[in-house]
């Protein structure tokens, strides 16, 4: 009778302490793109304010247009027309920001160096998802060792700094903006980092800990403590048409990989865990979450131990003589 209800209480502390993982938004396990007007989609990010919904945009000779698909059935469920911007040339990626901020990076120059400079722009997530044009602010861009082709941005998510990749076969850089991007003035961006890699689209994990960077047919994951990058591993990078970008989904647990194409289709992969020891940078808003966090887990943490006491007493009480 005793050894029964022990392993009563231990199912129950067991059940304790087993934490339930998260639940993946729909559409972070991949989806198939079906808007007839996204035949050439090269950049692609998991927005932060709706849940299983990734912008993505053309190559070149659309809109301006930004395309909010919904990842549980492959649909365009609103349409972001840019203004204030002039004709984009080449766009090639887009990342979200610190604050809700939509970064789309107009970046390709496929005669690499025909252009002097490029230009990245900038405009707000909308809160919601309908038709509509948004103001978008203009940003100059150029390199410190002149022109290039890119089509990988990055915008780190605690920080706000953005980050390109030049295009080479042989293997690009990783080039750093101004710690804040000037719409009166050139924005430099310095190189900082070799990348072995024919980049085709770079992102940050949403805590900002890592950066992933793909290409045609491979990709590579680094660890990020600032400006320093440290590479980690080989990224599991699918076969696809061609290949051109790559987003964490929101919650950071996928990293998915689109393609450009009628119908093309984005896959899901598990994202590699940050190593515990890999710092990163943060910013207010950055510590608040994190510490929301902490205080969650912290509750979690209390929970258990409340349970996992209560049991050890029950058991103790049967033990004692009648």
């Amino acid at each position: 009778m005793r050894r029964s209800l022990a392993l009563i209480a231990g199912a129950l502390l067991t059940g304790a302490l087993a934490v339930p993982p998260a639940a993946a938004a729909d559409g972070d396990e991949g989806f198939t793109i079906k808007d007839p007007r996204i035949t050439e989609s090269s950049g692609l990010a998991a927005s932060r304010r709706h849940p299983g919904i990734y912008w993505t945009h053309n190559d070149s000779d659309d809109g301006p247009y930004l395309y909010a698909v919904d990842g549980a059935t492959g649909r365009t469920v609103a349409t972001v027309t840019l203004s204030g911007i002039g004709s984009p040339r080449d766009v090639e990626a887009i990342s979200i920001g610190p604050g809700n901020q939509i970064y789309v990076g107009d970046i390709g120059d496929n005669l690499d160096g025909s252009w002097p400079y490029v230009w990245i722009y900038r405009l707000p997530e909308p809160a919601e998802l309908t038709d509509r044009t948004i103001r978008a602010t203009q940003y100059v861009v150029k390199y410190a060792d002149g022109a290039r082709n890119a089509e990988s941005l990055a915008v780190h998510p605690k920080t706000g700094r953005v980050y390109l990749i030049d295009k080479k076969e042989d293997g690009g850089h990783l080039y750093e903006g101004p710690e804040q991007l000037s719409a009166s003035g050139t924005n430099v961006f310095e190189p900082i980092a070799p990348v072995d890699l024919w980049a085709t689209d770079a992102a940050f994990s949403p805590d900002g800990r890592q950066l992933a960077v793909r290409g045609y047919f491979g990709g590579i994951l680094y660890d990020w403590n600032g400006s320093d990058i440290r590479r980690r591993d080989r990224l599991d990078v699918p076969l696809q048409r061609q290949g051109e970008s790559v987003t964490y989904s929101a919650d950071g647990t996928k990293l998915l990989y689109g393609s450009e194409g009628e119908e093309s289709s984005v896959t899901a992969e598990d994202a590699p865990e940050a190593d515990e020891g890999t710092a990163t940078p943060s910013t207010g808003n950055g510590n608040a979450a994190v510490g929301g966090a902490g205080a969650s887990s912290g509750l979690k943490v209390a929970a258990v131990v409340a349970v996992a006491a209560a049991a050890l007493l029950w058991l103790r009480r049967l033990r004692r003589p009648d």
